[in-house]
């Protein structure tokens, strides 16, 4: 029997790129969003444009509904949480409304899959936020980045969890209670700590979403602050190499049931936020791009960098796609698409 999909958080940046995805091989697909977040009707426009109207299901409904989500989640056999509060700067702000969303939200929606009955599989998008700020590791500077002195695959799962920021808490809380049900009410799941996931859909602000607000504020001749030196590195992974994944999680899903993966683009995949970064988007555009600096914000990581090797084994899966290809591509969409940021 095909799976029927349910994707919270659909219409965002990840979420529609999974649902287009998705339709294109005719699936049954439910789309569970508040459309608070911009660009989100855009994506859903989008997707009718591309796949037809009718193609997919859509519930407007919010994670903080716990009988929304009981009606979302229905006869599901996938389950996709993508719906978050996505900014650690807004969770300093207001740790509230993030908790309600991040945390209280996600145990809503493990709650509805509990009531089903019928254990459909949930995949769980959660953040390498949950690592803190890993000041333990020693690191080196170089002319363009900051390096791990000793971790040449990156961090690895066993890294101690250390919640830093109102974010990392509501995510973290959120990631274990899901591994939680997997033990104790045998819901299939697995929890991908996701690093800085990129690509074309993505309507980034200075919060969230950098490369993709580099992008967009280069094109479009808008201000960029760099918050701290410009050295500090990511592991970056293209949305479509976490399309993937999510399908590969599918396949394999009593083997990975219960699990959490590192999901990123590893050490063979890294940029750091201006020093390397700047120049491309230099090259790409042909032309030199102002900026200016300001103090590190609370909770940055000076360095991370996920060592994916465990998804590697367990879902026969690895990035494919590098940096410099992925961020030409989505120079070439927002050039392309420079209407949806006006």
């Amino acid at each position: 029997m095909a799976d029927k999909y349910l994707i919270t958080g659909g219409a965002g940046f990840i979420g529609s790129n999974y649902a287009s995805h998705l339709l294109a091989q005719g699936a049954d697909l439910t789309i569970f969003d508040n459309l608070a977040r911009a660009g989100a009707e855009k994506n859903l426009a989008w997707l009718r444009q591309t796949h037809g109207a009718g193609s997919f299901h859509l519930l407007v409904g919010d994670v903080r509904d716990a009988g929304a989500l009981e009606d979302a989640v229905g006869d599901a056999s996938v389950v996709v949480h993508l719906a978050g509060q996505v900014a650690v700067t807004s969770s300093v702000e207001d740790p509230r409304t993030d908790f309600d969303i991040n945390a209280l939200g996600t145990f809503n929606l493990l709650e509805a899959v509990r009531a089903a009955g019928h254990k459909p599989l949930v995949i769980y998008a959660s953040t390498n936020k949950v690592y803190g700020e890993m000041s333990e590791h020693r690191l080196t500077e170089q002319r363009t980045r900051h390096r791990y002195a000793k971790l040449p695959h990156g961090l690895p799962e066993s890294q101690p969890l250390d919640f830093h920021s109102p974010y990392g808490c509501s995510k973290g809380a959120a990631e274990q209670y899901v591994r939680d049900y997997a033990r104790i009410y045998g819901i299939p799941s697995v929890v991908f700590r996701q690093s800085c996931i990129y690509g074309p859909r993505q309507f980034g602000v200075e919060d969230q979403g950098w490369l993709a607000w580099f992008v967009i504020a280069a094109v479009l001749g808008r201000p960029i602050t760099i918050f701290g030196d410009g050295k500090q590195v990511r592991d970056m992974l293209h949305v479509s190499d976490l399309i993937a994944a999510y399908d590969a999680a599918v396949a394999r899903r009593e083997q990975v049931a219960g699990r959490i993966f590192n999901m990123g683009g590893g050490p063979g995949h890294t940029l750091s936020i201006w020093a390397e970064c700047g120049p491309l988007l230099e090259k790409l555009l042909g032309r030199k791009i102002p900026v200016e600096y300001g103090p590190v914000r609370p909770g940055d990581q000076a360095v991370y960098i996920s060592d994916i090797r465990q998804a590697q084994k367990a879902l026969g899966w690895a990035p494919k796609i590098g940096v410099e290809n992925g961020a030409a591509e989505l120079v070439d969409w927002v050039q392309a698409h420079r209407e949806l940021f006006a």
